[in-house]
């Protein structure tokens, strides 16, 4: 069996970076939100932010959808049901490995 610690050291890297994990988070209470909203609230960078959405998107966690509004492209952005699932269990996998770690003594 692996260590609390082992399995925090093998996190799904594709969730448990910041600005995807922030951006995931702000989608699963949301659902749905535009482009410059989902900027402002994690501080990114339009590029940055689009780099990241581009990688959850092509793991199938997010959908962008871009309409025209007053001849300016808006950009929406919302969490996919393969999103919220494994959002939902990134969070509890990190509370019971947070649990797992405050039970953990040293052998030393």
């Amino acid at each position: 069996m692996n260590s609390v610690f082992e399995e925090l050291a093998n996190l799904d890297r594709l969730i448990h970076e910041p600005a995807r994990l922030a951006v995931l988070t702000a989608l699963s209470s949301c659902q749905k939100t535009d482009f410059l909203f989902l900027q402002r609230l994690t501080g990114l960078s339009a590029g940055n932010l689009s780099a990241h959405l581009s990688k959850l998107e092509e793991a199938h966690l997010v959908k962008t959808e871009k309409t025209i509004v007053a001849k300016k492209t808006k950009t929406h952005v919302f969490i996919t049901g393969q999103g919220q699932e494994e959002i939902n269990e990134y969070w509890q996998k990190i509370e019971s490995l947070r649990s797992g770690a405050e039970k953990w003594q040293s052998e030393e």
